[in-house]
């Protein structure tokens, strides 16, 4: 029987909990694929022991990836990830939800959404923007410079955003913040006159589906498979990882699919895959909190591609597999197929991630054609514009990192193939 809780707790979370104890029948299909529901029991019985009055009780769902593979498997069709989501909201709200493990992953956020690196970029007549996110622009900053000319090809109005989602703070049940900096974002751009967001990571892809208001949602995949892009001249066998967080994409699955066809190259599927595929082992930022529970998934994904380079489209996705078993990103198999097939094409990791994505900025700053231009100053818990000083310490964090690119970059050849921005 559930404990009973002091004070009342989450409307939507009691009427999870209720569904969960009611429709559960303790069958076991998501169990045996879970290693937090191994580790935690069936949903019911998680459900049913709940009490958010226990601060340890509440630490439990930081433990799950949110990936809603259970939530797929259920034959009772429970919203099982929704469930779990709830109860770190509730974790949040009651002052349980803070973890120092985390803070990496919210000051990176912090970082994305500050006005060092934000920026917005509009053509007069602008209804469309590419959404490349944070990770891909750090990671891999070419493909986002070339993936933006290929897409001004078909739109030559296109815009650009470089800004953060949201997602971190999203997953780790801090909604009201995350809620109102994507709303801020969100209602600048309907006020500009945008109608569409071309999105090229499946986190972002997630937060617009979920929080857009009056604003059509696209991936960058499916833009180009409906272009006809072809390039061609590469013959391989691969095999595919579906991001968990669009496991319900099909639209985006089937382009992905068609673009890797489109470059000669076979896909053989995974026993987990599309609808059923499984989480990298970053999901939820459960990495940060229980790295051992969190690289479960590994061994498994590996085994499953037997050998075989696994493709994603997920910057993420790339480097938890990455450490596992041969995996690239979708978007550098694309432009430069060969390299990336021979295992010589990577993408950057920290510092440089950091270092690229203020690189890209300057060089579209200094791109000619755009008619509106912003900087993110927005603060929720202000509820004002932040005005220009920065904290001593990410003011010389940053210092010491620009006085450090010279040496930085030459580590950089030397370890990776060279990613350039054009100046």
């Amino acid at each position: 029987m559930r404990v009973a809780i002091g004070n009342q707790i989450r409307p939507e979370l009691e009427r999870l909990i209720a569904v969960t104890i009611s429709g559960c029948t303790g069958c076991g299909k998501c169990v045996k694929e879970c290693a937090f529901l191994i580790k935690y029991g069936t949903p019911g019985y998680f459900a049913d022991g709940f009490d958010a009055a226990d601060a340890k009780n509440l630490s439990r769902p930081f433990e799950c990836s949110l990936c809603g593979l259970c939530t797929t498997l259920c034959p009772e069709r429970l919203e099982l990830d929704g469930l779990f989501l709830e109860m770190r909201r509730e974790a949040v709200d009651r002052g349980f939800g803070e973890y120092p493990e985390h803070k990496p992953l919210l000051n990176y956020e912090r970082l994305g959404t500050s006005r060092r690196f934000t920026l917005y970029r509009l053509p007069s007549g602008c209804t469309t923007v590419f959404f490349p996110g944070c990770a891909l622009s750090g990671t891999r900053p070419d493909g986002v410079n070339r993936l933006f000319d290929l897409l001004r090809k078909d739109d030559p109005a296109m815009g650009i955003v470089f800004d953060c989602c949201m997602k971190p703070s999203h997953s780790l049940g801090r909604e009201q913040y995350a809620n109102a900096m994507f709303g801020e974002m969100n209602n600048w751009l309907v006020q500009q006159g945008v109608q569409e967001v071309l999105v090229a990571c499946p986190n972002c892809q997630v937060m617009f589906d979920t929080l857009g208001q009056g604003l059509k949602v696209r991936t960058v995949w499916e833009s180009l498979a409906g272009s006809g892009f072809m390039t061609g001249g590469v013959s391989a066998t691969v095999t595919v990882h579906d991001p968990c967080v669009i496991r319900n994409a099909e639209p985006v699955h089937n382009a992905v699919r068609t673009l890797l066809k489109s470059q000669g190259v076979m896909v053989e599927e995974m026993p987990h895959s599309g609808r059923t595929t499984v989480c990298c082992g970053k999901g939820g930022g459960v990495d940060m909190l229980n790295p051992h529970l969190a690289a479960s998934w590994g061994e498994p994904r590996k085994s499953e591609a037997a050998g075989r380079r696994i493709i994603t489209y997920c910057a993420g996705c790339v480097q938890a597999l990455g450490r596992e078993t041969p995996t690239s990103h979708l978007v550098d198999l694309l432009l430069e197929p060969n390299q990336t097939l021979a295992g010589k094409k990577m993408g950057a990791g920290a510092p440089f991630t950091y270092l690229n994505r203020l690189r890209l900025k300057r060089a579209f700053q200094r791109r000619e054609g755009f008619a509106v231009t912003r900087e993110r100053t927005f603060i929720p818990d202000l509820g004002k514009p932040r005005k220009r000083p920065w904290k001593p310490l990410i003011f010389l964090s940053l210092l010491g990192m620009v006085s450090l690119i010279p040496v930085l970059y030459r580590l950089f050849k030397k370890r990776q193939v060279a990613e350039t921005v054009p100046e």
